[in-house]
C-alpha cells in the first residue's frame, strides 16, 4: 500500500478520496510524524496494515467541540492519548504551579490540552459518539490503569478506565497489541474473545470468572487503608516486571477493571519493523512556520533499543516501556541514520543515539531461561545480576558503524547512561568498560558527560534504588583520568533530587557539602514530583516502603521542599 501523509482535516481526508476512516486518534500533542512519537508511530504502523488513519491534534475542548465533530465517526474506534507526557506533569511543576509554556504545542504556546485529556477527550466523545468504541494509550493511561496516587489532587484516583468511561486500554508499547485490537473490532469478534487479547485492560461489571487472576485490593479498600494500596502496589510492580505475569484484576464500585498480561519481549524483527514504517520525521505541514520545542530536540536522534532494566523507584519508564531491553539491529540504526542526510537542516550531526538508558543496547541476560522465571524488579539493584551480560562490545561496534555513515560528523550520546554498567567500586568490570568510556567522553559528548548519582547519602540512594555514591566518586576518577590524558576540555555534570522519600535537610546538607562535587559544574538539582504509578509516589502518599511495608520519612511541607532544594544551591 502506498504511503500518505496523515491526514488532519476534513480537506485532507477529502484530498486523499475517502469516504470513510478507519481509525480516528485524538491526542494532546501537535502531530509530528515522527518515530519518537508514540501516535505517529501507532497511525503508521495500523496504516500499514491498510487501514485508514486520521489524527486530530490538541482538539479545543472548551467551544462548541466541533473539532471532535469534524471528521465525523470512524468505522472502527476513536484512539485516544494525552500526548508523550502525562497532561498533569506537562502542565504543572513540582509545587504545583502552572507551566507557562508547553514544548509539545507549536511555539511552546501554554494550555492547548486539558488536565487529564485522556479522561476529558474520552467522555467528550462518548457523549457525542455513544456507540463507537474509544481505546485509550500512550503514557497517561499505560501509568494510570489501576488505582494509583494522584499528586496533584494529593487522593488515589480509580482506573482511567473508570474515570474516564473508555471500552478498552492498550497500556505499553502497544504496535502488536494495536493491530490485533484493531483487526478484532473490524471482524466483529465478541466481547469475551477480544477481552483475552494481551497487553489490553477493560472495566467490567459484576463479579470477574478469570481464571488463575491475581486479585488486588478494592479501590475502595485502599481509599481507606494506605497499607492496602502499598500492598497493591508492590504486586504490580512485580508482575510488571515479569516475562511471564498473570492477569490482575482490581475491584471497583460494582465491577472490576482486569489488566491482561503483557506480550512476549518485542523481538529484534519486530523492533526493526515497527521503525521501517515511512514516517516524514517532519512536523504536519498545518505547522509550517511554527516551532514545536519538542521536535528541534529529537528531529536529528535516533532510537535503538525500548526498555530498562535498571529499576530506579522514582522512574516510570520500565512500568511503560517494560523491564527487558528490545533491540533493534545496527543494519536498521544505520539505515535511519543514513536516511538523516535527506532532511531539512542536517549538517551530520547525530543529538542522540540513545533510548531510555542508551548503554543498554543490546544487553540481556546470558540464560534467558533465568529470565523468564526472574522477578527482580532491577538487574542492578541492589548488586548487579550475576546472569546480565554487561558488555559494551556491541555497542561500540555500533558506534564505529555510525561514524563510517557518510555525511555523518559526530554522533552524539544525549541519553542518560548507567555507569554501573560498566564499573564498580573496584573499578571496570571487563575489557569492554574502560574503550566505551574513553569514547563516550571523548567522542559522543559535546564538552559535558552528564550523569545522574541523584544522591551522596546511602539511606536515600537505597529508596531510590540506586547505586552508592561512591560509585560516583569511582566515575570521577577514572573520568578526570581519561580527560588529562586527552588535554580535552570536558565536563562530569551530576543530576540530583531533593525531597525524595527518606530525604530531609540533614542529607540536603550533606549533599550539598561532598567533597567529591568539589569543581563541579552543580546546578542540576529537581525536586522530586510524585507520577502515577512509581514506588517513589507511593512511599511519598503512604509513608511505607511497598517492598518492605517499612515507615519512610517523607517531606509534604511545601517550603521544606523547597528549603531542601535552595539549601543546596545556597551552599554551592
Amino acid at each position: 500500500m502506498e504511503a500518505y501523509m496523515i491526514p488532519t482535516s476534513v480537506k485532507e481526508v477529502q484530498a486523499l478520496g475517502w469516504d470513510y476512516i478507519d481509525v480516528i486518534f485524538f491526542t494532546g500533542d501537535a502531530f509530528i510524524d515522527h518515530p519518537s512519537f508514540g501516535t505517529a508511530v501507532i497511525a503508521r504502523w495500523l496504516q500499514k496494515f491498510g487501514y485508514r488513519v486520521a489524527v486530530v491534534p490538541q482538539p479545543n475542548w472548551r467551544d462548541d467541540l466541533r473539532d471532535f465533530r469534524k471528521l465525523g465517526a470512524p468505522r472502527l474506534y476513536f484512539a485516544v492519548n494525552a500526548g508523550a507526557m502525562d497532561s498533569m506533569v506537562n502542565h504543572y511543576t513540582a509545587s504545583k504551579r502552572l507551566r507557562s509554556d508547553d514544548a509539545y504545542t507549536p511555539e511552546g504556546r501554554a494550555g492547548a490540552r486539558p488536565d487529564y485529556a485522556v479522561t476529558v477527550y474520552t467522555k467528550i466523545l462518548k457523549q457525542l459518539w455513544p456507540d463507537i468504541p474509544v481505546v485509550i494509550g500512550g503514557i497517561e493511561a499505560s501509568l494510570r490503569r489501576l488505582t494509583h496516587y494522584d499528586y496533584w489532587q494529593d487522593r488515589l484516583l480509580p482506573s482511567v478506565l473508570v474515570s474516564s468511561g473508555a471500552d478498552w486500554l492498550c497500556y505499553g508499547m502497544g504496535e502488536r497489541t494495536m493491530i490485533e485490537l484493531t483487526r478484532a473490532i473490524e471482524a466483529g469478534r465478541n466481547i469475551s474473545d477480544i477481552r483475552k487479547i494481551p497487553q489490553i485492560g477493560f472495566y467490567c461489571d459484576g463479579k470477574c470468572r478469570t481464571r488463575d487472576a491475581v486479585f488486588l485490593h478494592s479501590y475502595e479498600n485502599c481509599l481507606k487503608d494506605k497499607k492496602a494500596f502499598a500492598q497493591n502496589f508492590h504486586l504490580i510492580e512485580t508482575y510488571a516486571n515479569m516475562m511471564h505475569p498473570p492477569v490482575i484484576v482490581e475491584p471497583v464500585g460494582k465491577g472490576y477493571v482486569q489488566i491482561n498480561p503483557t506480550l512476549p519481549p518485542a523481538t529484534t524483527q519486530e523492533m526493526d519493523s515497527f521503525w521501517d514504517l515511512p514516517f516524514t520525521k517532519l512536523p504536519h505541514p498545518r505547522y509550517k512556520g511554527k516551532r514545536i520545542p519538542a521536535y528541534d530536540m529529537i528531529k536529528f536522534s535516533v532510537n535503538t533499543h525500548r526498555g530498562c532494566f535498571g529499576g530506579c523507584n522514582f522512574c516510570t519508564i520500565a512500568a511503560h516501556q517494560g523491564k527487558f531491553i528490545q533491540s533493534r539491529s545496527e543494519e536498521s540504526i544505520l539505515r535511519e541514520i543514513a536516511e538523516l542526510n535527506n532532511l531539512p537542516g542536517f549538517a551530520g550531526n547525530i543529538s542522540d543515539v540513545g533510548a531510555p538508558t542508551a548503554n543498554m543496547y543490546g544487553m540481556h541476560g546470558k540464560d534467558v531461561s533465568i529470565c523468564e522465571r526472574c522477578r527482580r524488579k532491577s538487574c542492578l539493584f541492589p548488586s548487579p545480576c550475576k546472569n546480565l551480560d554487561r558488555s559494551h562490545e556491541r555497542l561500540l561496534r555500533l558506534y564505529s558503524r555510525i561514524a563510517a555513515v557518510k555525511g555523518i560528523r559526530h554522533a552524539y550520546i544525549g541519553s542518560g547512561i548507567r555507569y554501573d554498567l560498566f564499573l564498580d567500586e573496584k573499578g571496570f568490570v571487563d575489557e569492554s568498560s574502560r574503550p566505551y568510556l574513553k569514547e563516550l567522553i571523548l567522542d559522543h559528548t559535546s564538552g559535558r558527560l552528564k550523569v545522574a548519582p541523584e544522591h551522596t547519602e546511602d539511606c536515600v540512594l537505597k529508596l531510590m534504588a540506586k547505586p552508592s555514591f561512591r560509585l560516583f566518586e569511582r566515575l570521577r576518577k577514572e573520568f578526570d583520568a581519561i580527560v588529562s590524558k586527552s588535554e580535552r576540555n570536558c565536563e562530569l555534570v551530576p543530576y540530583f533530587i531533593s525531597s525524595h522519600p527518606g530525604c530531609g535537610m540533614r542529607e540536603m546538607e550533606n549533599l550539598s557539602s561532598n567533597p567529591a562535587l568539589k569543581g563541579l559544574y552543580m546546578d542540576q538539582v529537581q525536586d522530586f514530583t510524585p507520577t502515577p504509578m512509581t514506588t517513589s509516589s507511593v512511599m511519598f502518599y503512604t509513608g511505607l516502603n511497598p517492598s518492605t511495608m517499612e515507615k519512610v520519612f517523607v517531606e509534604r511541607n511545601p517550603d521544606r521542599k523547597k528549603q531542601q532544594k535552595s539549601f543546596f544551591f545556597r551552599k554551592k
